[in-house]
């Protein structure tokens, strides 16, 4: 077993996840690339391992209860875990601004979709990794200012809705967590130049990763249980 601190990157094979991951390992950690394509995966990992750092990959599906399990036993084999990144979801809505997109046309299946991945899927890898923090660490949700309801608009109900609910269970956990060492956040990128961000975006990946590599080496006096864009808190 490694004595490096371990970090777990969900969705990491391009985007936040790979940049994020790339920045931890950077940092000292023993970073486990997942992704639920393996040779996109398995790829992204050897790139990050061909520059000497200290990477991995595990294939992982969020909405697939075994596949968490197994990602479990293989963190228990590495070392202790230090730090979760749930970053991988979907956008499975029609595009912003179109009438498709308006919730008197939502597609309840989208929307079950959406909530899988980008809700269900890290509640169920907190509920199977965090035990394996042995009382510290750090959890992240990689969340998005579509789910902030002090600025809710209308369309793209599957994204917004599942956004929402992933920072209620940043608050949840963070409230059953407290008096121990973990410490548990949302955090929005910003508009980042991804697949999903776009190629007129804001923000590059390196920009956008370094609020969640920020919110995943918080000190110990550190907070939890809030939102956070670029290290500052903003509403929910």
């Amino acid at each position: 077993m490694s004595d490096m601190p371990v970090a777990v990157i969900t969705g990491a094979n391009r985007g936040l996840g790979f940049e994020t991951s790339r920045q931890l390992a950077a940092l000292g950690y023993q970073v486990l690339l997942t992704a639920r394509r393996e040779p996109e995966g398995r790829a992204a990992a050897e790139r990050l391992a061909a520059l000497g750092l200290s990477v991995c990959f595990h294939p992982l599906d969020v909405t697939d209860a075994a596949s968490i399990r197994t990602l479990a036993e293989k963190v228990r084999g590495i070392g202790r875990l230090e730090v979760l990144v749930n970053n991988a979801g979907m956008f499975t809505d029609p595009a912003p601004g179109t009438p498709e997109a308006s919730v008197f046309r939502a597609d309840l299946a989208r929307i079950r979709e959406s909530f899988e991945t980008n809700a269900l899927g890290p509640l169920r890898l907190c509920q199977a990794l965090i035990p394996l923090m042995a009382g510290h660490g750090r959890v992240v949700n990689v969340s998005s200012g579509m789910g902030q309801l002090d600025e809710m608009n209308g369309g793209c109900p599957g994204y917004r809705l599942s956004k929402v609910s992933l920072n209620a269970l940043t608050r949840i956990l963070a409230d059953e967590l407290r008096g121990t060492g973990i410490k548990v956040n949302s955090v929005c990128p910003g508009w980042v130049r991804t697949d999903m961000g776009g190629d007129h975006a804001d923000l590059t990946v390196e920009e956008g990763a370094r609020g969640i590599v920020w919110a995943a080496t918080l000190p110990n006096d550190g907070p939890s249980g809030g939102f956070f864009r670029h290290g500052e808190p903003i509403a929910w």
